[in-house]
């Protein structure tokens, strides 16, 4: 059922859903099956290799640029590709209605694709900045005006990265498992110490999953671990791990709470599932972002990337209704004509129309459509309220 709670502190608005089963337990026999990362239906799909002031960038995309429409621009985490991370959730019949509004571009980060070339030793990898730099190469290259990012993990710390830098070219974002924060010496030499005494995708995987999943969860788990052995270029993983690891904190804050404070100034949803590994580092990203203009959705025990739900429906069903408040209205009809059973209408008006406060009034993305636009700066922007989806088993 659902639950809207009225919490005291600040107003808080906290959405409920119940999930029918646990979202990692009870994986059925297709997600089970190692080879179900990589299939899809590629005939849509078009690589290419872009190139960038700091080297090529393997992209794949699915349609054209429409109008005044963005790009749903993706990037994936530490230890997969944009097919181990994507595909089983952007394949799911729902989404599939959504995205065939948007043109879709996966980013791969630089030889992380499946069948990449090894680097040469003393290759020096794109520093987290240089990543977020080599995204307008992409944006310019296939001519979209700005993209909606989705991202997971690093990748979602690069995409964070990229707004910040370019603000401008970046409508929203959908940020997975972002962790906000650099690395301390103890948390460095942890890593180090880890480093040497595991192997890397038992490393990576400590990095996608919470210790009691790693126990618990270990045909997936397995699964997982013949993926990233197998898929990506080992060489190549280890050197971006390394940057990933040796990243600096997010320079974001709160409007409002240090002068000249830095911070996503699109609409931002953050997504990160019950004791995972990145909840703390979600949640203080949280509390560092624009209230009026981000959404918080917690997922039930679930963790690594969108292809580890069994139930994408309530992925799917979040990002329609962030696209609804972003002023996409032929979002309206999407839930009620799908598999995804829609929220009691009082409930999605509630939601949409308090996602929709902060952003300018917008029309159809046939017309003439304004970017969105948030009151980040505004004296007002303090004493709106935040909002918080739970989806919990």
């Amino acid at each position: 059922g659902l639950l809207l709670q009225e919490m005291t502190m600040a107003g808080l608005h906290e959405l409920r859903f119940t999930e029918e089963k646990p979202l990692l337990r009870g994986q059925d026999a297709e997600l089970e099956n190692s080879d179900v990362f990589l299939s899809t239906v590629d005939t849509d799909w078009k690589e290419h290799d872009i190139e960038t002031p700091y080297g090529l960038l393997h992209v794949v995309i699915r349609g054209s640029p429409k109008g005044n429409r963005p790009a749903i621009l993706t990037y994936h985490d530490v230890g997969l590709n944009h097919k181990l991370c994507f595909n089983t959730f952007f394949n799911y019949e729902d989404m599939q209605e959504i995205t065939k509004h948007f043109v879709v571009c996966h980013v791969d980060a630089p030889g992380q694709q499946a069948g990449a070339s090894q680097f040469p030793q003393g290759y020096q990898y794109p520093s987290m900045d240089q990543l977020a730099a080599m995204l307008p190469s992409v944006v310019q290259h296939f001519g979209f005006k700005y993209v909606i990012g989705i991202g997971v993990g690093a990748g979602a710390y690069v995409l964070a990265k990229f707004a910040l830098i370019f603000p401008d070219l970046v409508e929203g974002l959908v940020l997975m498992n972002i962790d906000p924060n650099g690395k301390g010496w103890i948390d460095w030499a942890a890593a180090k110490l880890s480093g040497l005494t595991s192997t890397l995708p038992d490393t990576v995987l400590s990095h996608l999953f919470s210790q009691e999943e790693l126990v618990n969860n270990t045909e997936l788990v397995q699964s997982y671990r013949q993926q990233i052995g197998s898929v990506v270029n080992q060489f190549n993983l280890q050197l971006f791990l390394n940057m990933y690891n040796s990243r600096r904190d997010l320079d974001i804050n709160r409007p409002g709470t240090v002068p000249n404070a830095k911070t996503l100034r699109c609409p931002v949803m953050l997504v990160v599932g019950d004791n995972a590994p990145a909840e703390e580092g979600v949640v203080e990203c949280n509390s560092k972002l624009d209230p009026t203009n981000t959404t918080f959705l917690k997922v039930g025990r679930w963790q690594g990337a969108p292809a580890l739900s069994p139930q994408p429906g309530k992925l799917t069903e979040a990002f329609k209704y962030f696209l609804q408040g972003m002023g996409y209205s032929e979002c309206q009809g999407w839930a009620r004509g799908g598999r995804v059973p829609a929220l009691p209408s009082a409930s999605m008006t509630r939601l949409a129309r308090s996602r929709t406060a902060s952003l300018t009034s917008a029309s159809s993305v046939d017309g003439a459509r304004p970017r969105a636009c948030t009151h980040s700066e505004s004296s007002e922007a303090m004493g709106q309220i935040n909002h918080t989806m739970e989806v919990s088993c």
